[in-house]
């Protein structure tokens, strides 16, 4: 019972990160971002929904499979801290590229964003392999999304 509320817990917290991401990034959609020049790899507006919901689930398994190990170890709680910091830059990048309306301070964000995913992976990697490998098509898609946030920048 006990990991079953941890499971939840731990998605639920990924999934909120999410939703103030959406939160920030909603009425900018068709006000602000609409009216850039985007790349030709852009993909539709639709698809950054289903593909964020995603991620912040596999997100939250890997975090709860870290958790499971013992919050009494220093290497777990250190991995989670890590993983923390990168949630809440994920977070931030919606409030600066979307509210604050800056993609060029986005970029540094995400950049941050990546080399803290990175280190949650490896971090991760000494106390679940599972858990490291459900962060992949994160820092994949972050990787692609790091490429538009630039892109977006030099066009406009």
């Amino acid at each position: 019972m006990k990991d079953i509320f941890r499971s939840i817990l731990a998605i639920a917290i990924c999934q909120l990160a999410g939703l103030i991401g959406v939160v920030f990034t909603a009425s900018a959609i068709p006000t602000w971002y609409s009216t850039l020049a985007k790349p030709a790899l852009n993909p539709p507006n639709w698809i950054f929904g289903p593909v964020w919901t995603m991620l912040y689930s596999l997100m939250g398994i890997a975090a709860f499979l870290v958790w499971k190990k013992g919050w009494e170890r220093t290497d777990v709680r250190k991995a989670l801290s890590v993983f923390g910091v990168q949630l809440i830059l994920n977070s931030a990048w919606s409030i600066v590229f979307f509210t604050l309306q800056s993609p060029a301070w986005a970029l540094v964000n995400i950049m941050a964003m990546w080399l803290a995913i990175v280190w949650t992976m490896i971090l991760f990697s000494k106390l679940s392999r599972t858990a490291m490998w459900l962060l992949v098509p994160y820092i994949l898609w972050v990787s692609f999304a790091t490429y538009l946030n630039y892109s977006i920048l030099m066009l406009n």
